[in-house]
């Protein structure tokens, strides 16, 4: 028997042990995923949950209700990889050994990264909303809070889901209005970035809308440290902005048991092929999602796309077989905009979001790059669609793992970006 072994539980793992088990069959392959946690989290929920828009049982569920009973969940925490010897070692010393290892650890926020972020103020002034317990933190101040700086920073790309905090901007001027009390919040959106998003085309939008809706911005921000006691974030040229609560995302980073292993780079992201999802430095290791390092947004649309190209690319793989190149760094992603909207964008490693018709060409019912209340709903209902068809590796009728390029008006990217 041969075995394969998926790292991770999370969103990408799911989606593997879901694909693959339809595939090896025992008693040719036995498929094992390992996993500490007891809990499978909704992470596209956390941005809902300071707003009392979702509730904690609305995004949490067992891990077990998602992984096929043909598949072996182990619930250990890994020590290290030791890919030379096609080995797992878990915590407790036991070695597990596999012919295929697929990396889906994902990436976590690492605030101990910027000097003071975790300090005396943090989930007092300083949360983050990347965890259940950020918040969560941040939904009970919020709960209580009269008014005064608001100040939403992103610390330095790339991050899970890029979008995530002009949602939560966006999402917070919508707050505040229907609590009355947006006159006495401002809100303030810092970034590194030049613009409002890594994609020029849907910075045009996003930074109009920022403007529409009286939020500040502040680009080029590359934060030194947070001053605890003055309440500011200081950048490295000395500029300081003040805040009465700051909401940051931290940096991201791959999880410790890659750093351990030895294969990641800085971040702790393992190199992987951008096309194929195979590991630059082991044939038989192959990675997605937010574990990888490649120039694809971390999002869960691109988890879901890359598992269905990936599933084939391992079948290929067993066979001996050259692996197709087919991975195009297709992203599709909901923006909630507030007020009972939210935009669409679609784009891949060469293609910059665009305007058209999604997922019909001139039919919809999905506008890409425009606000509509049909894109709110899409969001919304995107928890349904994660729990009941993504994690079970059902395919989503009539979107391709690939960008279309039907109904769309297209610009070409000039680079690839996070």
């Amino acid at each position: 028997m041969k075995n394969l072994i998926i790292l991770g539980a999370g969103t990408s793992g799911t989606m593997m042990a879901n694909h693959l088990h339809h595939h090896l069959k025992q008693p040719d392959w036995q498929i094992s995923i390992i996993d500490e946690r007891k809990e499978h989290h909704y992470q596209p929920g956390y941005l809902f949950l300071p707003f009392d828009i979702y509730a904690p049982e609305d995004i949490i569920k067992t891990i077990e209700e998602f992984i096929p009973k043909e598949v072996t969940l182990i619930k250990q925490k890994i020590n290290r990889i030791l890919p030379t010897e096609n080995k797992i070692q878990l915590e407790s010393g036991k070695e597990l050994n596999y012919d295929i290892l697929i990396i889906a650890t994902g990436a976590k926020i690492a605030p101990e990264e910027t000097e003071g972020m975790k300090g005396t103020e943090w989930q007092k002034s300083v949360f983050d909303f990347y965890t259940f317990e950020g918040a969560l933190a941040l939904r009970n101040k919020l709960r209580e809070w009269q008014g005064g700086k608001l100040v939403v920073h992103i610390t330095e790309m790339p991050i899970k889901c890029p979008v995530a905090p002009l949602e939560f901007t966006f999402l917070a001027d919508s707050f505040f209005t229907h609590k009355h009390i947006r006159d006495k919040v401002e809100i303030t959106y810092v970034t590194p970035l030049s613009g409002a998003f890594t994609k020029p085309k849907a910075t045009e939008a996003l930074d109009h809308l920022l403007q529409e809706k009286n939020i500040k911005t502040e680009g080029d921000f590359a934060i030194e440290y947070v001053d605890n006691e003055t309440k500011e974030i200081v950048d490295y040229g000395g500029k300081r902005i003040p805040f009465d609560i700051l909401v940051t995302v931290p940096t991201n980073k791959g999880d410790e048991v890659i750093e351990r292993s030895g294969m990641g780079d800085n971040l702790n992201y393992v190199p992987a092929n951008k096309a194929t999802l195979q590991s630059k430095d082991y044939k038989n290791i192959f990675v997605l999602g937010d574990a990888s390092n490649i120039p694809a947004s971390k999002a869960g649309s691109v988890a879901h796309f890359e598992a269905e190209i990936l599933t084939d690319n391992i079948l290929l793989y067993i066979k001996g077989e050259p692996l197709k190149e087919g991975f195009d760094g297709h992203a599709n992603c909901f923006i909630e905009t507030g007020h009972g909207k939210a935009l669409l964008i679609d784009f891949n490693y060469t293609h910059e979001p665009v305007e058209g018709s999604f997922p019909f060409a001139g039919l919809g019912p999905l506008r890409l790059l425009k606000e509509s209340r049909m894109n709110h709903m899409g969001k919304l209902a995107f928890r349904w669609i994660y729990w009941n068809v993504l994690l079970k590796g059902t395919h989503i009728p009539f979107v391709s793992a690939t960008m279309s390029e039907s109904g769309k008006h297209y610009e070409k990217a000039e680079t690839v970006l996070n």
